[in-house]
């Protein structure tokens, strides 16, 4: 029996309303705003700190922005279906949001899984996109439903006839050339072209179903055509288990890697190309399914974080800060991978001071010497309880986080808002 996947909703089936509605649900008082012009974003930081009981970080999710994302990712791959990847932001109402808008979810966990289930989304709609999953964790999926899972090894395989034998699976296979990523997988995850084979086979011979090819081509790609090579080394996998006669694969599976950046149209054409050149005798719908594994695409420009300034030091003409979050917190990957986060003062205190800047160092909030939030940039001169703004800090932030020093990542509030570039 063919796995059948959820097909893509229209984006006009959905309202801002509902939208809303489903993340304000999870957020409680932290409701969402009525429509704001974007560029008034700080208007309602500024309503938030004046509510605050004491000063303290927080998070604004942007779900006006999203909604954008989504618009994008529909105009410009129709025909894939987005599995957003819970383990770069697992905010509740964002989790809400998505699944309103029609995302599907890429798990790699229990604890994601059930995250996902918490609104209401269907086990069709997952894809336990871990290749390497402990036996606990695959029996509670079995026993929930999810019935896609990828998979790499030999190893892999023998585990899921034995934890989850009705499982639908997708080949893992590495990706030729992925080294113009930020960060690539093929060290850890993926089979070579040569085990492509006898993976193939061993699921087979052991009565597993494997309906299609998964890839990812690293985090943050840097290129287009990283993609194409990889769509042609998921269609030589295509091939192999045409010629080992196993019942016809139906799913390419295309991973992630994607930004909300220029790049993006790009990317989205060669793919749309490649698909088109490799799979030509799959172009119906029943022949192919396409889903892809984006994360920070949707997460990224979607939140922004604020933080207090807790501490001050003057050396000369330098100036050093401390703010309330740091590297073990929200700045976990942004402090290493500066490219895209973007830092506004936010002086509460003195807001018409003389805007001379000063080379400044900004510190987290731990006993670490390391907890170097930005080595140096020019701010003007800051107070006490003034405020940054982080933007571009949906990725990987909160979800990596950890409670070093008594500095719980997971108590930062978020709030939500719902802005739009018309206004």
């Amino acid at each position: 029996m063919a796995l059948i996947l959820p097909s893509i909703p229209s984006l006009s089936t959905f309202s801002s309303l509902q939208v809303k509605l489903a993340a304000s649900q999870v957020k409680g008082d932290q409701h969402v705003p009525a429509d704001i012009p974007r560029h008034q974003l700080t208007t309602l930081i500024r309503s938030i700190i004046n509510k605050q009981d004491e000063h303290g970080p927080f998070y604004i999710v942007d779900l006006g922005v999203l909604v954008s994302l989504m618009e994008k990712w529909n105009h410009c791959l129709p025909n894939v279906q987005p599995f957003f990847a819970v383990k770069c932001n697992h905010e509740p109402a964002f989790i809400a949001a998505l699944a309103t808008l029609g995302a599907s979810f890429d798990c790699a966990s229990k604890a994601e899984i059930e995250a996902v289930f918490a609104h209401g989304v269907s086990p069709t709609r997952i894809v336990y996109a871990n290749p390497c999953k402990g036996e606990y964790h695959l029996r509670y999926a079995a026993g929930v439903g999810v019935d896609l899972a990828t998979f790499d090894s030999m190893d892999e395989v023998d585990k899921i006839k034995r934890c989850h034998p009705k499982c639908s699976l997708l080949l893992r296979i590495a990706v030729p050339n992925d080294k113009s990523s930020w960060r690539s997988f093929g060290t850890k995850f993926g089979a070579l072209c040569e085990e492509v084979a006898p993976l193939l086979r061993h699921a087979h011979k052991l009565g597993l179903r494997v309906v299609g090819i998964s890839f990812h081509v690293g985090s943050k790609a840097s290129e287009s055509q990283v993609y194409r090579g990889a769509i042609a080394a998921a269609r030589a996998a295509f091939d192999v288990a045409d010629e080992l006669k196993m019942p016809k694969m139906h799913v390419l599976d295309i991973g992630g890697g994607f930004k909300a950046n220029q790049l993006f149209d790009e990317i989205a054409e060669t793919i749309n190309v490649g698909i088109k050149d490799y799979f030509s005798d799959h172009q119906s719908d029943s022949d192919l399914t396409v889903m892809a594994e984006p994360g920070r695409f949707f997460a990224e420009t979607a939140f922004t974080m604020v933080a207090n300034v807790m501490g001050k030091r003057v050396r000369g003409e330098k100036r050093e800060y401390w703010i309330s979050d740091g590297i073990y917190g929200s700045f976990n990957l942004p402090a290493y991978d500066k490219s895209s986060m973007q830092i506004s003062p936010l002086q509460i205190l003195s807001p018409h001071q003389n805007q001379v800047t000063y080379s400044s160092t900004v510190f987290g909030p731990t006993c670490d010497s390391l907890d170097t939030v930005v080595g140096d940039c020019m701010l003007p001169e800051l107070k006490l309880n003034d405020y940054l703004v982080f933007h571009n800090m949906g990725a990987y932030t909160t979800s990596a986080g950890t409670n070093f020093n008594g500095f719980c990542i997971s108590a930062i509030p978020t709030y939500l808002a719902f802005t739009s570039a018309n206004n």
